[in-house]
């Protein structure tokens, strides 16, 4: 059963808080949702949103974190999980497994999603790079703003999970 007495009701309106810089990564924006307040710091969601353009992305790196997803609400990034690129595009949701090697190293001008880790206080670590990266093309996803579009077959295609690798220490 759950245990209420170590949370609290939360709801936050989009007027309640803006984004603000000063999250995780420079070259996005964050809006907090009160969620780890809520939990008592179990678990955070925050939207994040592109700010400026992916000029080296963020490097390869991987969470301590029991929990992690993404839903892709608008525009779309590219990641590199492990030795696999994977393209993440609106209506996509994603859940990276702890510990799992990523660089996210493109993404659109209007990319936008909801992220929610567990615990809310979780790490990044920088590590070795699993494999070598495709250049980001910011200055033409930034110039343009372009959608990417996929064909029924290749939408049906791209669903697939990533082999867990060994513990990382």
């Amino acid at each position: 059963m759950l245990d209420r007495t170590t949370t609290k009701f939360s709801h936050v309106k989009p007027g309640d808080n803006g984004y603000v810089s000063g999250g995780l990564r420079d070259f996005f924006l964050y809006r907090d949702l009160g969620v780890a307040e809520a939990t008592n710091g179990k678990v955070i969601a925050h939207l994040v949103k592109a700010n400026m353009a992916p000029e080296k992305g963020t490097g390869w790196h991987r969470h301590e974190a029991e929990f992690q997803i993404v839903l892709m609400l608008k525009g779309w990034a590219k990641f590199m999980y492990e030795d696999q690129e994977t393209l993440v595009s609106a209506g996509d949701c994603v859940h990276q497994r702890p510990g799992i090697r990523h660089f996210l190293f493109d993404y659109s001008p209007d990319m936008e999603y909801p992220e929610i880790v567990s615990p809310a206080d979780f790490r990044t670590i920088d590590v070795e790079p699993a494999c070598a990266i495709p250049e980001p093309a910011p200055e033409v996803a930034f110039r343009t703003r372009r959608r990417v579009r996929r064909s029924p077959r290749a939408r049906s295609s791209r669903r697939r999970s990533i082999p867990s690798s060994p513990a990382v220490p």
